[in-house]
């Protein structure tokens, strides 16, 4: 079995995201990493679209949800985006990493990286 690896790169969106109250009322910037892994045998062979994963339908679906959301904790739009990315049933792997660029005075960013593996 061949694993494609699917790399989303430096997805920049705007959230609210934070607990404290200047967060909770001015959007933030967040920095999204995807991976994502699946069986690719079927697709390379045929060539056929629908035998691959839609990594544009994925982004699209991540673009949404994090833009109309609003997140306490870094780790809750962390779990729900690789709840997105893992959705489709021949995922085996995906992780996600989100930064969220000058959330410490000293620091270019901090960032929140979680995995699933089937």
């Amino acid at each position: 079995m061949s694993q494609a690896i699917i790399k989303i790169t430096n997805l920049r969106l705007r959230t609210f995201i934070g607990f404290n109250l200047d967060e909770r009322q001015k959007q933030q910037d967040v920095v999204i990493n995807i991976e994502i892994h699946y069986p690719a045998d079927k697709s390379f062979q045929s060539d056929d679209v629908a035998d691959a994963l839609n990594y544009k339908l994925i982004t699209k679906k991540v673009i949404s949800h994090v833009e109309e959301g609003r997140f306490l904790l870094l780790e809750k739009l962390v779990a729900d985006v690789l709840d997105i990315c893992r959705e489709h049933s021949s995922v085996t792997l995906a992780r996600v990493t989100i930064d969220k660029p000058h959330a410490l005075r000293f620091a270019d960013s901090v960032s929140l990286s979680l995995e699933y593996q089937s």
